[in-house]
C-alpha cells in the first residue's frame, strides 16, 4: 500500500510541475510579444544577421 501511495503521488506532483511549469512559460511568452520594445528572435524572417560570417544558424 505505502509504494503505491507513493507512486501516486510523485505521479500527481509531477504533473502539477508540468502544469506550472508551462502555465509560467505561456504567461512569459504572452507578455514578450506584448512588448513592442522587445528584441526579435534571430530566426524571425525580418531580422537581420548578426552572424559575423553572414551564414545565419548552423
Amino acid at each position: 500500500m505505502a509504494a503505491s501511495s507513493l507512486i501516486v503521488t510523485l505521479a500527481l506532483g509531477t504533473l502539477c510541475a508540468v502544469v506550472v511549469f508551462s502555465w509560467i512559460s505561456k504567461q512569459r511568452t504572452e507578455q514578450r510579444q506584448a512588448d513592442p520594445e522587445a528584441p526579435k528572435s534571430t530566426l524571425a524572417a525580418d531580422t537581420p544577421d548578426t552572424r559575423p560570417d553572414g551564414r545565419g544558424a548552423p
